[in-house]
């Protein structure tokens, strides 16, 4: 008995119509851009995500910033604990005449910001990196504010303070220029 050949196969011509495939496509979701603008090309990238998206386009300096901050904020943190006096004195030119007590918590806050400066550091997170940005920028927003009045208040000028103040806005300027450079939306290619 001979064994019957199987009929040969068709090619469906649904496939090959352009509207039978956008309808496909309309009805799987994919094709259109999402809330955030991205073009899917497939339900397995819409479900999964795109690598790109997550992908921080990182701005020319900014793990370096995140170096310089973290160790210059470990590094007066360490001052503030261990000779509170000496800190006040550098800055503001005179003896600390109240307890060692405000200095050595302002000392332990310090710390604390250190080490999420740290973390940040080893992080990709777009998130993490523009919080600590922001915390950095609010930071030194406070201390030049509080240095400020303190000054005017006194009716002092110390060198150490002034250079304190300036330094301060700079560093303003750079934590606010990285965290909108962290946030901004990359360029599409």
């Amino acid at each position: 008995m001979a064994a019957k050949q199987p009929p040969p196969l068709m090619k469906k011509h649904s496939q090959t119509d352009l509207v039978s495939r956008l309808k496909t496509r309309k009805i799987l979701g994919v094709g259109g851009e999402d809330d955030d603008g991205e073009v899917h090309r497939s339900k397995i990238s819409q479900v999964l995500g795109n690598e790109i998206k997550f992908a921080v386009r990182e701005p020319l300096g900014l793990r370096v910033w995140q170096l310089v901050s973290a160790v210059m904020f470990s590094g007066v943190a360490i001052m503030a604990l261990a000779f509170p006096d000496q800190l006040y004195d550098t800055v503001f030119d005179e003896e600390s005449a109240s307890s060692k007590t405000p200095i050595r918590l302002y000392g332990g806050a310090l710390l604390s910001i250190a080490l999420i400066m740290w973390n940040a550091l080893y992080t990709a997170e777009k998130v993490i990196i523009r919080w600590t940005l922001l915390t950095e920028a609010c930071y030194f927003t406070v201390q030049f504010l509080v240095t400020t009045v303190s000054l005017v208040e006194s009716s002092r000028i110390a060198t150490g303070a002034v250079l304190l103040l300036v330094s301060r806005a700079l560093f303003i300027l750079i934590s606010i220029y990285y965290y909108y450079q962290v946030g901004r939306r990359p360029k599409k290619v």
